[in-house]
């Protein structure tokens, strides 16, 4: 088994991560591995926004809480890294544009040791006015709909073991 496919077979989810941040050279690596995502007619429609603020990171965890209807629990499970992915709102394509993105940072971060998770209602922070102004704040023009947040961290478990796969969702036409 190659690499690649090794990674897409190993990867999990990881719901507890240590507070030490990742160095910014990994950082990096997994964001340029998000950007060279598959995208519809290469319209590259989606884009990264990199938090590694405590104090944003919190301020967007304790929002996501809300929107999901918690209270008093870490949605990104203590990851000090939140990736989310945006696409333009006016593309067809925007949310397979970035799920495709999503997909390359998690497999990404798991190639370089680190754990990570999709955490999803970045759709609805962004369409909050704390969040367009977060946007404009960092000079991001136009309409974007958030597709999901790529939690990235120091694992602070072990790997996960995955579930057998279920039979029966492979049907060839020869």
């Amino acid at each position: 088994m190659n690499d690649i496919i090794k990674a897409m077979v190993e990867r999990r989810s990881i719901r507890k991560f240590k507070p030490e941040m990742p160095s910014k050279s990994d950082l990096g690596q997994i964001i340029e591995a998000g950007l060279y995502a598959a995208s519809a007619r290469g319209e590259q429609s989606a884009i990264i926004v990199a938090v590694t603020n405590k104090e944003l990171r919190d301020r967007i965890s304790a929002d996501n809480c809300k929107v999901g209807g918690w209270e008093n629990f870490d949605p990104f499970y203590g990851a000090p890294v939140i990736l989310i992915v945006l696409a333009n709102k006016n593309w067809a394509n925007r949310v397979y544009d970035g799920s495709l993105v999503m997909g390359n940072l998690m497999l990404a971060a798991h190639s370089l040791g680190l754990g990570s998770i999709w955490i999803h209602r970045a759709r609805e922070e962004f369409e909050m006015p704390a969040y367009k102004q977060l946007l404009k704040d960092l000079g991001v023009e136009g309409e974007w709909e958030g597709i999901g947040h790529c939690a990235v961290g120091f694992m602070d478990c072990d790997l996960p073991k995955p579930p057998e796969r279920k039979p029966g969702r492979v049907f060839w036409a020869e």
